[in-house]
């Protein structure tokens, strides 16, 4: 009987044993089945940031993020843009503003602790002279480092010497210039951005005919680079397409004299000599007393009446341009403010071109689903901000920054526009 008990217990035992083991193992099996796909992707997804696309056009890959900017409490950055109350600048500001965040969120930085950034720009584009006055007084902040879009290539560089006497490294990005102190070049890769725009131009208007430039401005290092290119991409590949005008934005007082003379006189530079002072509309003439008075269409200049060159209108001055070239098939336009010169002419005068040109605000995004611009190159003002503040950071660690820093760019047309990696960068 005793040895019944005991052979019972052995089995019940083993039973237990086998039970708890079999437990054991399920239990391990469990904990080492793997996270179901899916959910990883989820959870990836979840925790990428709504602007990381932006980010990953950036190259090299070390102005993306914010590792190892170890900057001191409280320290100071500066960033100059051109422009206050322009989509592209706003965004460019936004993109400072998360950098700066994510330097502080990285560090753990909280109230007075942290670090700041001033973002500061001219109240109208291109201005120059402010420029320069608000380069002056965040110079007088002494900040660690300061970040500037260069506006005329050569007006800054007296405050440039003193900042590097100050010990104040200054990067540039957006546009720059040729000195030789800047810590870094953050942009877009403007002259093949610029050849691209050319190669588009040329297939949609068949690799022939008359195509103008709206241009910018004539003084920063961006516009400078983006005609060049434009101009050298043709030259060297399209002999049949001729550059017929080049309007600079900022330069309309050159083109009322330019345009005055020619009324007035002998047209040197038209070929066709098509057009005579007879076909000037509503452009207001000095008359013997000097004072301004209009034409009316078709209404010839009598003698001794002269045009006077301040009374020709940025619109006159376009416009005439049109009526020396009225087979222009194709306009370039280099940046977002160009763009809409170009749209505005085309509808003033019930002409047909194909339109290129930079960046994409709310009107040139309708203009492009509408047909009226062929493509724009979509830049990365967001990526540009952020990575500015990121080469000002490593600059005033002095860790060392890449002499060039591409922000990126995507090519779009009604295409592709409504791609999402497209809706991603749009701005």
């Amino acid at each position: 009987m005793l040895k019944k008990i005991r052979k019972w217990a052995a089995v019940f035992l083993c039973g237990a044993m086998c039970i708890c083991g079999c437990s054991g193992k399920d239990s391990a099996q469990e904990q080492e089945k793997p996270v179901d796909t899916e959910t990883k992707k989820e959870q990836t997804k979840k925790k990428e940031k709504e602007y990381q696309k932006k980010l990953d056009m950036v190259k090299p890959s070390a102005y993306d993020n914010v590792i190892g900017l170890n900057l001191e409490e409280g320290t100071t950055l500066s960033i100059i843009g051109k422009a206050e109350g322009v989509p592209y600048w706003d965004e460019v500001k936004r993109g400072a503003e998360q950098a700066v965040k994510d330097i502080n969120d990285n560090l753990g930085y909280e109230g007075k602790k942290q670090v700041k950034v001033t973002y500061s720009a001219p109240s109208t584009p291109d201005n120059v002279d402010e420029q320069v006055n608000i380069l002056d007084e965040e110079l007088a902040r002494y900040p660690a480092a300061l970040g500037i879009s260069i506006a005329d290539t050569k007006a800054c560089e007296v405050q440039f010497d003193l900042a590097a006497e100050s010990d104040i490294p200054v990067v540039a990005f957006d546009s720059g210039s040729d000195y030789q102190g800047l810590m870094a070049m953050v942009s877009t890769d403007n002259r093949t951005a610029a050849r691209e725009a050319a190669q588009k131009l040329a297939e949609s208007v068949g690799g022939k005919g008359e195509v103008m430039l709206f241009i910018h401005d004539s003084k920063s290092e961006s516009a400078m680079s983006r005609e060049q290119a434009f101009r050298e991409e043709m030259e060297a590949n399209y002999p049949e397409i001729t550059i017929a005008e080049v309007y600079y934005m900022d330069r309309l007082s050159d083109m009322q004299e330019r345009i005055a003379a020619e009324m007035n006189g002998v047209n040197e530079n038209d070929e066709n000599g098509d057009i005579e002072p007879a076909e000037a509309v509503g452009i207001e003439t000095a008359g013997e007393n000097g004072e301004g008075g209009e034409k009316d269409e078709g209404e010839a200049l009598a003698d001794g009446e002269a045009i006077a060159a301040d009374t020709i209108s940025e619109e006159d001055a376009i416009d005439y341009l049109f009526e020396k070239h009225p087979e222009i098939k194709g306009i370039y336009a280099t940046n977002g403010d160009a763009v809409k010169q170009a749209l505005e002419t085309l509808e003033r005068n019930e002409a047909e071109a194909r339109i290129v040109g930079f960046d994409a605000d709310k009107e040139e995004l309708e203009a492009i689903k509408d047909g009226r611009v062929e493509g724009l190159v979509l830049q990365n003002p967001f990526g540009m901000g952020y990575a500015a503040v990121i080469a000002s950071a490593r600059a005033a660690l002095s860790m060392g920054n890449e002499a060039v820093v591409d922000t990126g760019y995507v090519w779009i047309t009604r295409k592709n526009l409504e791609e999402e990696g497209i809706q991603k960068l749009l701005y």
